[in-house]
């Protein structure tokens, strides 16, 4: 049973769920507006390498994050599903490969997550959920946009 955002318990974390090289992820659902197939992006010369592209979402700007380089799995061919949400008063797509469920999550299953998580995921997942399908990974919207600016490049410089 789902309840509506106004009425989800505050031990409860609504999270939406989609599917990145075959691992299940999960961002706070409060902060996705809207989710939709593929559309192509305007790309970035020598932007960051998960910026798969800038989108023109009615008229609006929007990065498009790709989120198998951003987590650090090999890049795929084609549009995938972007998940548009809002942090800091500004839009971001995540672009996944496929959308799993919108879950209600209690507080209190949520475990610190453990070794096994790698590269960008590590610094992304800030906690994992024993599902019944598996282990869903819980990743900071904060932590997946700061590290966009975050090149070799950039780190070379300091």
């Amino acid at each position: 049973m789902t309840a509506s955002p106004s009425s989800v318990p505050s031990s409860i974390r609504r999270a939406c769920m989609f599917v990145v090289a075959g691992r299940t992820f999960a961002v706070d659902a409060t902060a996705v507006q809207e989710v939709f197939r593929g559309t192509a992006t305007t790309p970035v010369p020598r932007g960051p390498a998960a910026i798969r592209g800038l989108l023109n979402l009615r008229g609006r700007i929007v990065p498009a994050v790709d989120m198998r380089r951003r987590l650090g799995f090999d890049p795929v061919a084609g549009e995938g599903i972007h998940v548009v949400l809002s942090a800091g008063g500004e839009a971001y797509s995540l672009i996944v490969d496929a959308m799993a469920d919108v879950i209600d999550i209690p507080l209190s299953a949520i475990e610190k997550p453990t070794g096994g998580i790698e590269g960008g995921q590590r610094e992304c997942v800030d906690g994992v959920y024993p599902a019944r399908g598996g282990l869903v990974h819980l990743l900071s919207i904060e932590a997946i946009l700061a590290g966009l600016g975050d090149t070799a490049a950039e780190r070379k410089l300091r």
